[in-house]
């Protein structure tokens, strides 16, 4: 009996302990899955994790780039405003002296428009007493043959050029009595206009001449002018001082020395009036002192 007994307690116990094994094997598998899912799980926010912090890293590089491009560009921008003060200053000093050479440029060149302008009006009365004097002349010498006597103006000095028939007799230079009264009305308008001077000119053709008194066409020239200008001063009170008698002989001719008619027109006595310079620059400076 107590065999049995004693059986049936360590039955009792070996059933206790496979009782106590079974249930601590089941509760063991259950936490294992637990444990196991929860493993997961993390894995998964850890791999979530290095995910983000890999994109994290990767914008903080991006970040970090960008960063140091907006420095070197903050340093390149503080460089250039020093250099936009720098420039600015020196600016302001260039446009000062830019001022100042401009309004000298100005001033300068308003001088110049007076010098101009006086000069200008300078000439313009000139102009008007070259208009005067040619006026002057036409109204005396008007009724004379044009082709005797011939009247011009050019580069603003007066001509009065006087054909040698009209003057002298062929080969002389002895002035004839009509052209006296010719010399008459010339001696009045130069007269009447003492600021003038004027130049006698002897001009001749091209054919040899060799005569008593006379060596050459050279000589027949000046004799011819010499001629014109003693009659203007003993006849006619024309001052010396204002008359210059010069020859050309045949080297100024109007025209070719092939014909009779051509040669003709070659011989002639021309009368220049010759325009006073300094009176000129007198009428410029006192124009000048008047705008003083």
């Amino acid at each position: 009996m107590s065999k049995i007994k004693s059986n049936n307690t360590m039955k009792k116990a070996v059933a206790l302990i496979f009782t106590g094994v079974l249930l601590s094997s089941c509760v063991s598998q259950k936490k294992f899955s637990e444990l196991e899912e929860l493993q997961q799980n993390t894995k998964n926010l850890l791999d979530t994790a290095t995910v983000k912090l890999n994109s994290c890293n990767e914008e903080k590089e991006a970040v970090m780039a960008t960063l140091a491009t907006l420095q070197e560009q903050n340093q390149f921008l503080k460089a250039n405003n020093q250099d936009l003060i720098n420039n600015i200053g020196n600016l302001t000093t260039l446009s000062q002296k830019g001022a100042d050479n401009l309004e000298r440029s100005l001033e300068s060149m308003k001088e110049k428009d007076l010098r101009i302008q006086r000069m200008q009006d300078a000439v313009t009365k000139k102009d008007s007493v070259t208009l005067a004097l040619v006026t002057s002349l036409k109204g005396v010498l008007g009724n004379m043959n044009d082709d005797d006597i011939e009247i011009n103006v050019e580069k603003g000095v007066v001509y009065v050029s006087i054909s040698d028939k009209l003057l002298f007799r062929s080969g002389s230079y002895t002035v004839t009595a009509a052209a006296k009264e010719v010399l008459g009305k010339v001696a009045k308008v130069v007269n009447d206009k003492p600021e003038l001077e004027f130049m006698v000119e002897g001009h001749t053709d091209n054919v040899p001449i060799k005569s008593d008194g006379i060596e050459d066409n050279w000589d027949l020239s000046v004799k011819r002018a010499t001629a014109v200008v003693r009659i203007l001063q003993k006849d006619f009170g024309v001052a010396p001082a204002r008359m210059t008698a010069a020859g050309r002989s045949y080297y100024m001719p109007i025209a070719d020395n092939d014909t009779a008619s051509n040669r003709a027109k070659n011989r002639r006595t021309r009368i220049v009036v010759l325009p006073k310079l300094d009176q000129f620059y007198d009428l410029i400076a006192q124009g000048m002192d008047a705008a003083q």
